[in-house]
């Protein structure tokens, strides 16, 4: 069975308990001295606390600190619980589904923000530059550089190199930075990605802004891109593979 908290993450509950019943202001804990530290098992109690109070972190705003605190010493102390297994089953599975729909409610409000500033900021970057052009799809681009070479097929592997940004202009990704160009196969990638190259020839260099639909979409990318962001690239198409 699936738990929402492991037993044993119950440890990191009184070094956050501890703080706050010793006056210690919230957020700022005192550390412990060195003094308290010069035992093997002081160390490893307290490499065990750190550990576990980075774990339970995300729920931590979720849980009263002192009524876990009474759970984990009369339990410790033998004591009857409160609640048996079976009420205990019904809590997890409780918390685990109030922990789900809080994160999806999270999600789906991130994802209508950030889609309704992406739709300002692609209806501005067209109104203010009149050489962005628009496709059905919604993708926009600027021709920076156009190539004299062929234009890349759905199948084929291309050579690029490329800047990627968020709409706020901050970067996450540069191929001139690590130096060499990527391989990508056109059908394979975004689809902003793959329109966009599409309408490169070899030698060119665009820009593209791309809704998140075309991007990474309602998943966005794990601390990099949030859910429903747009992005921007500024692609350079050097080769196509074979030819």
């Amino acid at each position: 069975m699936t738990r929402v908290l492991r037993p044993s993450l119950l440890a990191a509950v009184i070094l956050a308990a501890t703080a706050c019943q010793s006056g210690q202001p919230t957020g700022t804990p005192s550390a412990v001295t060195p003094r308290k530290l010069d035992t093997p098992q002081a160390r490893y109690s307290y490499l065990v606390g750190v550990d576990l109070a980075r774990q339970v972190g995300p729920v931590k705003n979720e849980i009263d600190l002192a009524i876990t605190l009474d759970a984990l010493r009369s339990t410790l102390d033998g004591a009857r619980p409160a609640l048996d297994d079976a009420q205990l089953d019904v809590v997890r599975r409780e918390f685990t589904v109030y922990l789900r729909e809080k994160r999806e409610a999270e999600q789906k409000a991130m994802i209508a923000r950030n889609e309704e500033a992406g739709a300002a900021f692609l209806a501005e970057n067209a109104r203010k530059n009149p050489s962005v052009k628009s496709t059905p799809s919604g993708l926009q681009y600027e021709v920076v550089t156009e190539g004299k070479g062929a234009r890349p097929q759905s199948t084929d592997t291309v050579r690029v190199h490329y800047i990627g940004r968020r709409f706020d202009g901050t970067t996450f990704d540069n191929s001139y930075e690590r130096d060499h160009p990527v391989e990508i196969v056109l059908n394979q990638v975004m689809p902003g990605w793959s329109e966009g190259l599409s309408l490169m020839t070899v030698g060119s260099k665009y820009r593209l802004w791309m809704p998140a639909k075309l991007g990474y979409g309602d998943q966005g990318l794990q601390g990099e891109i949030e859910p429903g962001a747009g992005l921007s690239f500024e692609v350079e198409l050097l080769e196509i593979a074979g030819q």
